[in-house]
């Protein structure tokens, strides 16, 4: 993509308005937070320490909005607290210029650092360096100034009180996530009905994943109808699969695979009920069409062998999955994930922090870029006559992130919606002429505006954001004029810093895509070995290994698509992966991890014959899967011999197990597509012919192709 273009897409992402799911009455307890510390702050102490305690209430309840499965109530102590301990350090040394661009460049590079820890970490940090700027500028004396972090951390300490004493849909984002979930199983339901070979995205299921881990305390009072059912909806999504396979044995059309729609319809429409259950906290309204779809007993006349038993597993399942979203008065049994505290999560942050501090890493360029966007940011502020130059290096650290789509957008769109709030804000403030008390009230409703709107689009956002910032200045005695022409050109100055620091220090995502597929192979090749594995010693328990194989195949997936996504953005060329071979690689990897989910949902039980080649296969998938990333590393093509040597023997005899049998071979044929997505010209046309020696090789087997099932499941 060339800059022209590049810079053209992420302007229209940074002003597109999105129309999600708005939360008022939130919005309004955050406004009400901030209304009542700037009421009483303004009463009691005067315009100058109101405008203090603003910054902390408005910031504590903008981390409140984050998407954290922390408790609300931590989040707006943490971010009020480390505002605090900002605030004065700037003041401290706000005095002597040198020692403030000091405290400025490690107090910058350690908050782009903090992006190391997760996005919320990382926008508080930087709201934190933010507002350090502008209250380096109020006159005060060391004893004012902590007074006024106090009043700062106060602010954090009023949000999170309300957010205690006002709950709002508890367990709201949790209810979300588990309800998106069921959601995305629903759809897959549906999909198999047309394509029973479709592939599932597990993001969702990921996602639910990390909002079910809870602290102790929170343990003891999450609602019951949030345990168990994420489990349920794991287990539901591998026999929808083995259902819908026609490798299970039900034909493509017949009077069997129409039982099968049925069912799978039925299933979606349970599915759609339960997650609805979930995320109003009601009881789950099942339709009783899709209910007697289930129940009926002519499944088992119409159905037989693998498809029946899946038809009476999923009935189970699904009776199960109601049940457990249904709320009642029940104590929760069984175990739980259990989230760290703050405190132990520390040593981890750091050790990752540490992990980061290399030049190619994206998170330490990041934490260079914005260090030195802010320096002269703030250089630049106060060499220009303008006055308030703090407005430049602000809007670069607010705007600034570790990825190129971002931080162009974001400067855009900041630029934008500061243009529209101070050309509102300065028209009524021109008109009305509003005094202390009128400015604080108008700018509460700002920030009503931007806390309710803050989902919709950052253009928006800030466009409330520039309007409260000119009303708040105006409650502490400043005019519009001496505001709003600088805020406005340090602004676009700010923006024009943060995309100049990104061109000159990328860290641009396409050239690490092959890394990016080098480990989801890994993954998948250790998920499969584990897999296989298991068929040789059926025996041994093992449902956990398979698991935290599963896990961290899915964790490689979202790292792919996820970079993917950033590169497509990028004003870079491919530089070895194009779009086509990464699409295509992509789509053979699916294909592969589906085939060993397809063989994990028919493993064998612990007194089932053991099968010893198993083992030879298991070894052979994880050297060939580690050997072939380390050649997608090196910008090689990777090659299969060995474990095209050890399909090519077997048969009915040495291996009667068919999944594991057809399997095998749908696996190699999956990684033979990989070679030929990253194969171009002659090279193309090479893995093409080994491609068709290993088929002639192995045998075609029942339900060949890389969409094939081996005997059912699911991916």
């Amino acid at each position: 993509m060339s800059w022209l273009r590049a810079l053209k897409a992420t302007a229209r992402a940074g002003l597109t308005v999105e129309r999600p799911r708005l939360e008022p009455f939130v919005a309004l307890r955050g406004a009400a937070g901030l209304a009542l510390v700037v009421g009483v702050s303004l009463a009691l102490f005067g315009p100058a320490v109101a405008v203090s305690s603003a910054f902390g209430a408005f910031q504590a309840a903008i981390a409140t909005f984050q998407r954290s499965w922390r408790s609300r109530p931590t989040l707006a102590l943490v971010s009020g607290a480390t505002l605090a301990v900002s605030t004065f350090l700037g003041y401290l040394t706000g005095a002597h210029v040198l020692l403030f661009l000091l405290l400025l460049t490690v107090w910058t590079f350690l908050a782009g650092m903090a992006w190391s820890a997760g996005p919320t970490a990382g926008i508080i940090a930087s709201s934190n360096v933010a507002i350090m700027l502008v209250t380096v500028t109020l006159p005060t004396s060391v004893a004012e100034a902590a007074g006024h972090a106090a009043v700062i951390l106060a602010g954090g300490v009023v949000q999170a009180a309300l957010v205690v004493l006002v709950p709002i849909r508890r367990w709201g984002a949790q209810r979300d996530a588990l309800a998106d979930a069921l959601a995305a199983v629903a759809d897959y339901s549906r999909r198999l009905r047309q394509d029973p070979l479709a592939l599932f995205d597990p993001a969702p299921l990921m996602t639910a994943r990390s909002a079910a881990a809870v602290s102790r305390r929170q343990a003891r009072r999450r609602p019951a109808e949030l345990h168990g059912a994420r489990g349920l909806a794991e287990r539901i999504r591998p026999v929808l699969a083995s259902l819908a396979d026609p490798a299970v044995g039900v034909p493509a059309e017949g009077p069997e695979r129409d039982r099968v729609r049925e069912l799978l319809a039925a299933a979606a429409s349970v599915l759609d009920a339960a997650a609805r259950a979930v995320r109003q906290g009601s009881p789950a309204a099942v339709p009783a069409e899709a209910l007697a779809a289930l129940r009926t007993p002519d499944t088992g006349a119409i159905l037989s062998g693998p498809a029946r038993r899946a038809a009476v597993r999923l009935a189970a399942l699904l009776d199960d999955v109601v049940e457990a979203v249904t709320p009642d008065d029940r104590a929760e049994v069984g175990e739980v994930r259990e989230r760290p505290t703050l405190l132990q999560l520390a040593p981890g942050a750091l050790g990752r922090a540490r992990g980061e501090l290399r030049p190619a890493s994206p998170v330490f360029r990041h934490a260079v870029r914005v260090a030195a966007a802010a320096d002269l940011g703030y250089a630049i502020g106060a060499a220009l006559p303008l006055g308030h130059g703090y407005w430049a290096p602000m809007t670069a650290v607010m705007a600034m992130r570790p990825d190129f789509s971002q931080t162009y957008s974001r400067s855009v769109a900041r630029f934008c919606g500061t243009l529209v709030g101070v050309a509102v804000a300065t028209g009524v403030v021109q008109g009305a002429h509003p005094g202390p008390w009128g400015s604080a009230a108008l700018a509460v409703v700002c920030a009503f505006g931007m806390y309710l709107l803050m989902r919709t689009g950052y253009v928006a956002a800030q466009a409330c954001v520039g309007a409260y910032v000119v009303f708040l200045l105006g409650t502490g005695g400043q005019e519009w004029t001496q505001t709003v022409p600088e805020r406005v050109v340090l602004t676009l100055l700010g923006g024009v810093l943060a995309m100049v620091s990104y061109a000159v220090y990328p860290a641009w995502e396409t050239p690490r895509l092959r890394t990016r597929l080098a480990d989801w192979l890994a993954a998948d090749g250790r998920y499969a070995a584990c897999v296989a594995a298991h068929y040789a010693r059926p025996a041994c328990p093992a449902p956990e290994a398979v698991r935290e194989a599963l896990l961290g195949t899915r964790e490689a997936r979202v790292a792919w698509q996820d970079a993917l996504e950033r590169a497509a953005h990028e004003p870079v060329r491919h530089r070895g992966l194009s779009r086509t071979a990464a699409a295509d690689a992509e789509h053979a990897l699916g294909q592969f991890g589906r085939v060993a989910m397809l063989m994990e949902a028919h493993l064998p039980d612990r007194h089932t014959t053991a099968l010893p080649v198993a083992e030879n296969l298991a070894e052979s998938l994880r050297r060939a899967t580690e050997r072939g990333a380390r050649a997608i590393r090196e910008r090689r093509v990777p090659e299969w011999g060995e474990l095209r040597a050890t399909v090519a023997d077997w048969d009915r005899e040495s291996v009667p197990d068919p999944v594991l049998r057809n399997g095998a071979r749908l696996l190699l044929e999956a990684l033979d597509e990989l070679s030929e997505a990253l194969t171009d010209g002659e090279g193309r046309r090479d893995a093409g012919r080994r491609k068709g020696e290993g088929r002639k090789d192995a045998g075609p087997g029942p339900g060949a192709g890389p969409r094939s099932g081996p005997g059912g499941g699911a991916a």
